[in-house]
């Protein structure tokens, strides 16, 4: 994938460190090329112009077959039932296949799909990668995630229950914002320890640092 440089990941796992030296809470990093591969959305796409191909075969079916005759010869004949029925299912394979194919170029599958859609997957994502780094793995529960997805232009934030309890969703809206501030200029390890910086100062907000607190989780920048 090699979004980021060694000295990219330097910055953000030093602004990680940095975060929690005022807190008790724990800031976990990913940076993910994609959340989903979406073979769901092409195979929709693929039947859609497969059956469009197929219903414009039976509104308007004289220019297929003119076009048909000419290729086998030039000399037209009576179509019966069956050379119908089979240039129908032809017609909608081919168009199948072919949507298929161009889906499977990655710019237009992710132009192609539905801005939810990426919206939602990259939502699970997050909340599947939390729940494997970072959920209940600290002695208080204080894990956040900072999830960035390349492909679909899209972030998450993530908390652990006794953070959500204290700290509403609209909260991470200035950390969020000052990310993607950065990452739409191209700035991506900046973005994100922009982001962990944000987070940092909530965290230290409510659950600031004890004296005996330990590191629990790694502070470096997780790219999947």
């Amino acid at each position: 994938m090699g979004y980021l440089s060694q000295a990219d990941h330097t910055i953000v796992s030093d602004a990680v460190a940095e975060a929690e030296l005022t807190t008790s809470g724990e800031i976990v990093t990913v940076l993910a090329d994609r959340s989903d591969g979406y073979s769901d959305v092409v195979l929709v796409w693929a039947v859609a112009l497969s059956f469009s191909a197929m219903s414009l075969f039976a509104m308007v079916p004289q220019p297929f077959m003119d076009l048909w005759d000419s290729l086998v010869g030039g000399w037209t004949h009576v179509w019966t039932t069956g050379e119908l029925a089979t240039m129908t299912i032809s017609l909608g394979l081919l168009a199948f296949a072919l949507g298929w194919l161009l889906l499977s170029w990655d710019p237009l599958r992710f132009a192609l799909t539905p801005s939810p859609v990426k919206s939602a997957r990259v939502h699970a994502r997050a909340i599947k990668h939390f729940k494997v780094g970072a959920e209940r793995r600290t002695h208080g529960r204080t894990g956040v995630l900072l999830y960035l997805s390349m492909r679909e232009h899209r972030a998450e934030i993530v908390a652990d229950q006794p953070i959500a309890e204290k700290v509403p969703a609209e909260v991470w809206g200035e950390a969020m914002a000052d990310m993607l501030a950065e990452i739409k200029e191209g700035r991506i390890a900046e973005g994100l320890a922009a982001g962990v910086r944000d987070v940092g100062k909530v965290l230290s907000e409510h659950f600031p640092r004890a004296e005996d607190d330990q590191n629990e989780l790694p502070d470096r920048l997780i790219e999947v």
